[in-house]
C-alpha cells in the first residue's frame, strides 16, 4: 500500500508580508479566530524574530499548534561561526536539504553590515572567486536568504552587536541570475523587517536582465558592479559570464540603472598580482567610471583553494588609486577583513568541504 504524501507546508519567511498578511488571515478566518491574530504572527516574526511558533506566547496554545501544522518558518542552521580579530563575524549555515552557504557581518564605527548569499554555489565561474571552485547547487529561496537576516541580527543581538544597518547581496552566487527570490527577498527585508531600501546594495558580475528588472523597480536599491576588468577581452578571462554579456552591453544596463534612479553605482575591482593591475588599465578603469560617476572599491584578492595568484602589492594598489583620484574618480581601497577566519566569499565552505 503507498503512502500518501504529506502536504508540504507553506514558509513564512518567503512570503512577501502582503502575501503573508493574506495567508494569516485565511488562516484565522477558516478556524473562527479574530483579524488580530494575524497582525500578531508577523509581529512575532518581523520584530520577535522567532524561529518557532511556540514562541509565539501571546498566541493561544491551539492556535500555535495549528500554525505549525500549516506552515513553517524555514531558518538556516549554524554549522559554524568564527568571529575574527577585527570582530568580523563568519557565519557557515547549514540549509533544510543539506547544502551550506555563508554569511559575513562586518562591523564599523557607524554600521554593521551583512553581507548575504543567493545561492548555494555558483554557476558564474569566475577564476577569482572560491564559491564558483564549489560549483553551482540551487537557487535559494527567498526565506533561505531573509533567513540569513534573521539567523545573524539573532545572534548579534545575543553578542551585543547591536542592529544591522545594511545588507549587501554579495555573498555566495549572482544574486541577479535568482530571477524568482531574489525580488521578493528585496521587498520582504524592506517592507517587513524594516531595511531601508538605499540600506541594501545588490552584486552583480553583470547579469544584464536582472539590471534592467532591478532598475524597474520604484525603490531605491544600490548596486554594485563587480568589473574586476575594464577590458572585454581580459574580464572573459576572469568572468566567464562575458560571453554571454559583453562588457558594452553591461555598461549600457548601468546607464539605464543610473538614469532610472538617479543613484550612485559602486565598481568593484579585485587587484590580482600581475593579472588585472597593469597600470595601463587606469586610464580605461576612469574611463567608464566617469561615465556613471562611480565610486571605485580596490579590493585585494583573497587566496582561494587550488589558485596560487596572489593580491597585488600595497604599493601598486595605492598608485592604481592615487591615478584614479587624479582623474576626479572617487575611489578607496577596501579594508582587508576577517582574513584570519577565510571571510571571502565561499572561503569558509570551501575548506569545509575539503576538510569532509
Amino acid at each position: 500500500m503507498s503512502k500518501i504524501p504529506l502536504k508540504a507546508k507553506t514558509d513564512l519567511l518567503s512570503m512577501t508580508p502582503d502575501d503573508l498578511h493574506l495567508a494569516l488571515s485565511r488562516h484565522f478566518s477558516d478556524r473562527g479566530q479574530p483579524d488580530y491574530r494575524a497582525g500578531q504572527v508577523k509581529s512575532w516574526l518581523y520584530q520577535g524574530l522567532v524561529n518557532h511558533f511556540s514562541e509565539m506566547t501571546n498566541l493561544p496554545l491551539e492556535e500555535r499548534k495549528a500554525l505549525e501544522s500549516a506552515f513553517e518558518i524555514d531558518q538556516p542552521t549554524p554549522k559554524m561561526v568564527q568571529v575574527s580579530q577585527d570582530s568580523t563575524v563568519k557565519h557557515l549555515w547549514t540549509l533544510k536539504d543539506g547544502e551550506l552557504i555563508e554569511s559575513v557581518l562586518i562591523p564599523t564605527d557607524r554600521r554593521l553590515t551583512l553581507c548575504i548569499s543567493s545561492q548555494a554555489g555558483c554557476a558564474m565561474a569566475c577564476t577569482f572567486c572560491a564559491t564558483g571552485w564549489g560549483g553551482f547547487k540551487r537557487q535559494l529561496t527567498a526565506g533561505e536568504i531573509v533567513g540569513q537576516y534573521r539567523a545573524s541580527q539573532r545572534w548579534a543581538n545575543k553578542d551585543g552587536c547591536g542592529p544591522i544597518t545594511n545588507i549587501v547581496f554579495m555573498g555566495m552566487g549572482e544574486p541577479l541570475a535568482n530571477q524568482r527570490s531574489l525580488p521578493n527577498s528585496l521587498t520582504i527585508l524592506n517592507q517587513g523587517y524594516r531595511i531601508g531600501a538605499r540600506r541594501i546594495t545588490v552584486s552583480t558580475v553583470g547579469f544584464v536582465p536582472g539590471i534592467i528588472s532591478l532598475a524597474k523597480r520604484p525603490e531605491q536599491f544600490g548596486l554594485a558592479l563587480s568589473l574586476h576588468s575594464p577590458v572585454s577581452k581580459l574580464r572573459e578571462e576572469l568572468i566567464p559570464l562575458e560571453k554571454q554579456f559583453p562588457l558594452a552591453d553591461v555598461l549600457q544596463a548601468i546607464d539605464d540603472f543610473k538614469r532610472d534612479k538617479g543613484r550612485r553605482v559602486t565598481l568593484e575591482y579585485t587587484m590580482i598580482r600581475g593579472i588585472n593591475d597593469d597600470l595601463d588599465l587606469v586610464h580605461s578603469l576612469g574611463d567608464i567610471a566617469l561615465r556613471f560617476n562611480a565610486f571605485v572599491n580596490l579590493i585585494p584578492f583573497n587566496p582561494i583553494p587550488q589558485n596560487e595568484w596572489k593580491a597585488t602589492e600595497p604599493e601598486r594598489i595605492l598608485e592604481f588609486a592615487n591615478r584614479l583620484k587624479s582623474r576626479g574618480v572617487s575611489v578607496a581601497v577596501r579594508e582587508t577583513r576577517g582574513r584570519d577566519i577565510d571571510a571571502a566569499c565561499g572561503q569558509l565552505k570551501a575548506h569545509a568541504m575539503n576538510n569532509g
